[in-house]
């Protein structure tokens, strides 16, 4: 039996288990949430009645973690399934679930989620005492929790990160600020007023990816799974509450609607000026349109106007913390790993970011010319889906690419992004798992291939390294998951890069192979 008939026999075998572990670890995320203040769940003050509400249960602080640890990797192994070949349906059949019932599956867990605690990490206490300065007069970019002392919001501010200013940008700091005024003095309900907008964005940014993708049932499966239905999205991004999913739903917005030059160029402004690392998204456009420098100078000058005009009113105080955290090395970044053999060989009287710095800048672009050059070749092979492949990606409407006559070899904009976006989140020294998001919403506008696999893997790594991403409330016996096991981890991590590279070189190397000639009867 041959390796393509057996994938046809077992096709769609995986599919049922896969989805009952992807709907398990859903489950498992609400109800750590549910539970209430654990370490995986930081307290909230503020008048019980209000939201966000939770059975205020307490959980025993390991079972909680395990809570965690079980919802993530259920999460990841049920999604890698998911997106097997022996997980979708065979030829000529209807995808079960439907896709549409796995984009109301995953509204509604974000809906519900936004009125449950945030979990899993701390960084949503981070921006509601953003918000509480601007509504006090104080500028978060000069100042951090530590300076309202007594305050109810500041004061929940978890350490480190108590004398840190804000690294966001003017725009999600404008929406902090709407949440501390509606909430008051009142953490529950600004954290609400915060998880509300995150919930919606998430959810908005799930319906436009299901209306690019609904001509193709089999694309719009692959789409909810990437985003609206992914368990570790949900977990990171919907029930950890974190200000990238803002970002991503602006960029996502302006891929779709880049036929409009000043609508397209106003979204891409306001990711930039919710998250500045969301500019990379940019370039997509910027490559689409070289040939149309009209076009491209009016995206551009609106994207710049929105930007400018945003940080004009924050000052140019905003600007610093930025270019001072791009200079970070997390945790659980392989870049860790090196810092530590040089300074072992040459002394640790330095950090080598300078070093740092320049090395990643190099793996961003061995990995970026990698995935654009398997693109430009016509797509992808591999053990994957044969969907429409990386580079097939319609420039302004769904369906538009088939009827393109070189549709397989054209870089457009997502595709471009895409590429941008995987090797900066592979290559770059500051890395936590949230911001993989912005790679999941990319590849649900383009075709399926093996990436699907390597940034999903990615962010169950990360996922499992920052678990949870707090340092309060942990139990002194799982140190070892900070101390032991994210150096384990950042290993695994460069593994996954190199093996990215080694993948998109070869399948790159197939894809430009001449044919054998058929020889003709004379």
């Amino acid at each position: 039996m041959t390796s393509r008939t057996w994938l046809e026999k077992t096709r769609g075998r995986l599919g049922g288990p896969a989805l009952a572990a992807i709907g398990a670890s859903i489950l498992l995320t609400i109800t750590i949430g549910a539970l209430g203040p654990s370490p995986m769940v930081p307290a909230l003050g503020g008048p019980a009645w209000q939201p966000p509400y939770s059975l205020g249960v307490g959980p025993e602080p390991h079972l909680a973690v395990a809570l965690g640890a079980a919802a993530i990797v259920l999460g990841g192994l049920g999604l890698l399934a998911a997106l097997s070949p022996l997980a979708l349906p065979r030829p000529g059949a209807r995808p079960s679930p439907s896709p549409r019932l796995l984009v109301l599956m995953g509204c509604v867990a974000a809906v519900l989620l936004a009125f449950l605690p945030p979990s899993g990490s701390a960084d949503h206490l981070n921006y509601a005492a953003y918000g509480r300065m601007v509504t006090l007069g104080l500028n978060p970019y000069t100042h951090g929790a530590v300076d309202l002392p007594g305050d109810p919001i500041a004061d929940a501010v978890e350490e480190p990160w108590r004398e840190e200013p804000s690294v966001y940008g003017p725009v999600a700091t404008a929406v902090q600020a709407l949440a501390s005024w509606v909430g008051g003095d009142s953490l529950r309900l600004t954290i609400f007023v915060l998880a509300l907008v995150n919930a919606g964005a998430f959810v908005a940014t799930g319906l436009l990816i299901d209306r690019f993708t609904r001509d193709d049932p089999a694309r719009r499966r692959r789409a909810a799974l990437l985003w609206t239905a992914n368990p570790l999205l949900l977990y990171q991004l919907v029930a950890g509450m974190h200000v990238d999913t803002l970002a991503i739903a602006c960029m996502v917005a302006a891929l779709l609607a880049r036929s409009r030059p000043i609508g397209s160029g106003a979204l891409l402004g306001l990711g930039v000026a919710i998250k500045v690392n969301a500019g990379l998204v940019a370039l997509g456009p910027a490559w689409e349109l070289r040939r149309r420098p009209a076009r491209l100078a009016l995206m551009a000058g609106c994207a710049l106007l929105v930007v400018v005009a945003g940080y004009a009113v924050v000052g140019p105080d905003a600007i610093a913390p930025i270019t001072r955290t791009s200079k970070s090395i997390s945790h659980a970044s392989f870049w860790k790993l090196v810092q530590g053999w040089l300074q072992s060989i040459v002394g640790t009287g330095s950090a080598y970011r300078g070093e740092i710095q320049v090395g990643s800048l190099l793996v961003l672009g061995l990995v970026a010319w990698s995935l654009l050059r398997l693109a430009s070749r016509s797509g992808v092979t591999g053990p994957w889906p044969p969907l429409p492949p990386l580079a097939s990606l319609p420039s302004l409407a769904p369906g538009e690419a088939a009827r393109a006559p070189d549709a397989g070899r054209a870089l457009t904009a997502p595709v471009v992004a895409v590429g941008l976006v995987v090797a900066y989140l592979f290559a770059t020294p500051y890395i936590l798992p949230w911001y993989d998001g912005l790679a999941l919403g990319l590849l649900a506008l383009v075709g399926a291939s093996a990436l699907d696999g390597f940034v999903v893997a990615h962010l169950l790594v990360l996922s499992l390294a920052y678990l949870p991403a707090r340092v309060e409330g942990q139990p002194g016996d799982l140190g070892w998951l900070s101390t032991v096991l994210r150096p384990r981890l950042a290993w695994v991590l460069l593994a996954l890069t190199v093996a990215l590279v080694v993948w998109a070189w070869r399948a790159a190397a197939r894809a430009h192979r001449p044919r054998a000639s058929v020889a003709r009867p004379p």
